[in-house]
């Protein structure tokens, strides 16, 4: 991986689930850790299957290898939110990760 790539500071947030006065259950995004990533739009359209719902792609995020980054967490760019559909531990060697967003 080119480190001068991971040019665009990404925040990965995740769901947390907290109490309102009323005793029930709110859930709400926590940022869990700020890293450096590299932004790119999918050219055209690229689909994949998760179970039986096909999801549409719109871009791919890198970012050094962390295995805290799960699919059900989101990331936050400037005031954008990306969606994580299915994350890629590429050549799993444990040194970059591909996220593939919408």
């Amino acid at each position: 991986m080119n480190p001068g790539e991971l040019n665009k500071r990404i925040t990965i947030q995740r769901k947390k689930t907290t109490l309102n006065s009323y005793g029930e259950n709110i859930q709400d995004w926590e940022n869990l850790i700020t890293i450096w990533a590299s932004i790119n739009p999918i050219v055209g359209k690229e689909y994949f299957a998760a179970e039986t719902i096909n999801s549409e792609v719109t871009h791919k995020i890198k970012v050094r290898y962390l295995n805290i980054i799960k699919p059900n967490m989101r990331i936050e760019f400037n005031s954008r939110i990306f969606t994580i559909q299915s994350i890629i531990n590429y050549k799993e060697n444990n040194t970059e990760l591909q996220i593939m967003c919408n």
